[in-house]
């Protein structure tokens, strides 16, 4: 089914929306989610918050390209998840490991301003066009997707060093073109 159609059927309350949603999009909702929480059944209990947000959302939303909507509704919920869970014992896992890598180039928006936020979001989306496509896909799986170098190497045919690298130089290039949008790192 084509996702106008099941976002339809979200506008008309029909439960065969959730079904629809989690035959279509189930398996990419709880990818994104294990590799934040690493816990089946942390990312399946997610997953089903992201149906029903979703359900929530729509009406009055109509998202334009379904997958990414739930994409970012699932990161969310599972990066919230997260945080609750491991709140008082702060580990380095795979999550704290790809923050911490760009922390180097992007720092917490302490003052909380929503303008800060955007011209954040459009300086990142700028960035991201500019770069080769190969480069982009690699930085979005690590730090939007939470994948681990060594999956991303298999994914990509590509040796551990060399996405190493290919991040390392990424995350260069990023501090750079915030330090030239006037973006404070």
């Amino acid at each position: 089914m084509d996702d106008r159609h099941i976002v339809e059927l979200y506008w008309q309350r029909s439960e065969t929306a959730i079904a629809e949603t989690q035959t279509k999009y189930g398996k990419y909702c709880h990818y994104i989610a294990y590799n934040i929480l690493s816990n089946d059944g942390d990312a399946e209990e997610c997953v089903n918050d992201t149906y029903l947000k979703a359900w929530e959302s729509m009406p009055p939303h109509r998202p334009t390209k379904l997958s990414t909507f739930l994409g970012k509704i699932t990161r969310h919920l599972a990066l919230n998840r997260r945080e609750t869970k491991t709140a008082e014992k702060r580990g380095a896992g795979a999550v704290s490991v790809a923050l911490d890598e760009l922390s180097e180039c992007i720092a917490d928006n302490e003052t909380g301003d929503p303008t800060d936020e955007i011209a954040l979001k459009g300086a990142l989306n700028r960035f991201l066009r500019a770069l080769p496509e190969e480069t982009m896909i690699v930085f979005l799986q690590r730090y939007w997707y939470f994948a681990s170098v060594k999956e991303i190497a298999q994914n990509r045919g590509m040796s551990e060093s060399n996405v190493k690298v290919m991040l390392h130089r990424a995350r260069g290039k990023l501090k750079s073109f915030l330090e030239k949008e006037g973006i404070i790192i």
